[in-house]
Order: structure tokens, then C-alpha cells, then sequence
């Protein structure tokens, strides 16, 4: 067994790509909260984020080595490879969450409660729940759309209206988008014995559910057009793009619904991925010109 923690370890120990996305999520929901910013509270944010959400995943890395060897997709992580000590992993997940907590703390104490309950309840709660209920989905979506949440309540301390638009964004968002990849990975998941899907197969009531949350997903992200949510706001411009994304996530969905392969379960994944990233960024573009 290899001793050395090489960078590519630890890349793939964090899952450094989606560990960055979450943190982004974060940075926009920052910039949506502020009107002047702090750079400390910033760099805090970031570095903080990364190290949280790097302990979330590899604290489920720990939980799931010997799973993770019975899936093609996650058999050449670096546990069960054995390319790194579970003892290591721990001490790394361990440091991690309490540097992140600390840097969140300096922040506010409502991110630091908000960010060790995502971890707890990604950790102790949704990753041992894969194998018993497609529930698991629903718990993982709470610390899932915490993120987006995060960043406004750093910027401005306080968990209002605001806050919880754009936690539910985020939150209606997973469905689709998680229960596309289960889809996809369906037997990958079987083999594991994951509970991924809400009825536990391929059929057109789980396709009726994605469907159902994608609407759900595009709704919420209108709300703020109505005045309803504090100093969270969109115009006209801003609706008309949600809008315009929305129609092609729907869209997506009720391909899938229509015809349920797997490769427009892909296609579907990878427009969720599209989707969130836009709104976000037409959340703070729309504050920018709207300022």
C-alpha cells in the first residue's frame, strides 16, 4: 500500500470538481447578499466551503470503501484501491471539517451551525440511508441546497425570506438532477445495493416525479420576481431568462418521461448541470444591472 497522499489522491478523496462547483454556489449566493464586499469574509467562504464539503466527501468515501469496489464508476477511488490508509482519510476528513468549521465560525455562527448540520446530515444521515430508502434522496437535498443558502446568510448574518428562496431552489433542483444520474447508473447503483430512485426502478412513476421537480425547480426560481422575498428580487430581463432555462429543463424531463433511456437520462444530467449554473449566474447578473 502506497504512504505517499499524492495531489491526484487527494483530488479524487475530495472529489475536487464537485467540491468547487458547491463552493460556487456559495460565491453567487455571497455576491447576491452584499452590497460591499468584504474580502476577508470572502476568502473565509471559499476556503472554508472547499474544506467542509471536501470532509462531507471523504467521510462518505470512509463509509462506502467496500462498496465503492463493487461500482465500476467509484472502484478506482483511492480507498478502495487502497492507495491511501482509511486511517488517513480520517484524519484528513477530521482536520478538514474542523478547519472549515473554524473559518465558517470567524464568518458568523449561523454558517457555522449551517455548515457542521451539512455535514452531519450528509454524513451520518444520507450516505448510511442509500441503502435503506430512496428517502435518502430527499435527506441529501437538505444539505445539498445549503450551499446557496450559505453564502446570502454570510453576507448578511441573518436566515430570512431570501435565504430560504434560494435554499429551495437549490433543494427542488437534486431531484432531476440526482435521480437522472440514478437513472443513468442504475445498475452500477444495484450492484451496491444504493436505493436511488423514488420506486426503485426505471418506470414512468419515478420519470413523472422528475418530471414534477423540475417544475417545481423553475417556479421557485420566479418567486423573487414578485416582490415576495425580501431583497431578493429578478426583473423582467432576469424572469425572462429563468423562464427560457426553465422551458429546457422541463423539456428535458419530459423527454425522459416520454422515453426512459438512459441516454436521455445523461442528457438530462448534464442540462440540470447547465440549468443551475445559469440561474445563478442570471441571479447575480440581474442584481449587478439592477444596482
Amino acid at each position: 500500500m502506497s504512504t505517499n497522499i499524492t495531489i491526484p489522491i487527494i483530488k479524487e478523496l475530495i472529489k475536487f470538481r464537485l467540491t468547487l462547483s458547491v463552493v460556487f454556489s456559495s460565491i453567487i449566493s455571497y455576491f447576491l447578499g452584499t452590497n460591499s464586499i468584504d474580502y476577508m469574509t470572502l476568502l473565509l467562504l471559499i476556503f472554508g466551503g472547499i474544506f467542509i464539503v471536501s470532509s462531507s466527501n471523504i467521510f462518505n468515501q470512509i463509509i462506502e470503501k467496500d462498496l465503492d469496489k463493487l461500482m465500476y464508476r467509484t472502484m478506482n477511488r483511492p480507498l478502495p484501491k487502497n492507495e491511501i490508509t482509511q486511517n488517513t482519510a480520517l484524519f484528513l476528513a477530521i482536520s478538514s471539517a474542523l478547519i472549515g468549521l473554524i473559518f465558517m465560525y470567524l464568518i458568523n455562527i449561523n454558517v457555522a451551525i449551517l455548515a457542521a448540520l451539512s455535514i452531519f446530515l450528509y454524513t451520518a444521515v444520507y450516505t448510511p440511508m442509500k441503502l435503506i430508502s430512496p428517502l435518502s434522496v430527499f435527506v441529501g437535498a437538505i444539505p445539498g441546497a445549503f450551499p446557496f443558502m450559505i453564502g446570502w446568510v454570510a453576507a448578511t448574518n441573518h436566515i430570512g425570506v431570501e435565504a430560504v428562496t434560494l435554499f429551495l431552489m437549490q433543494f427542488f433542483w437534486q431531484f432531476p438532477h440526482f435521480w437522472s444520474i440514478g437513472w443513468a447508473q442504475s445498475t452500477d447503483y444495484k450492484k451496491a445495493g444504493f436505493k436511488m430512485l423514488p420506486t426503485g426502478r426505471k418506470d414512468k412513476s419515478t420519470s413523472a416525479q422528475i418530471l414534477f421537480y423540475s417544475i417545481w425547480a423553475v417556479l421557485v426560481s420566479i418567486v423573487p420576481f414578485f416582490g415576495i422575498t425580501g431583497e431578493l428580487q429578478l426583473s423582467y430581463i432576469g424572469l425572462t431568462a429563468v423562464i427560457l432555462l426553465g422551458i429546457i429543463l422541463i423539456y428535458k424531463s419530459y423527454i425522459l418521461f416520454l422515453d426512459g433511456t438512459n441516454d436521455n437520462a445523461k442528457k438530462l444530467m448534464f442540462t440540470s448541470v447547465i440549468y443551475l449554473t445559469c440561474v445563478q449566474l442570471t441571479f447575480l447578473l440581474d442584481k449587478i444591472f439592477l444596482l
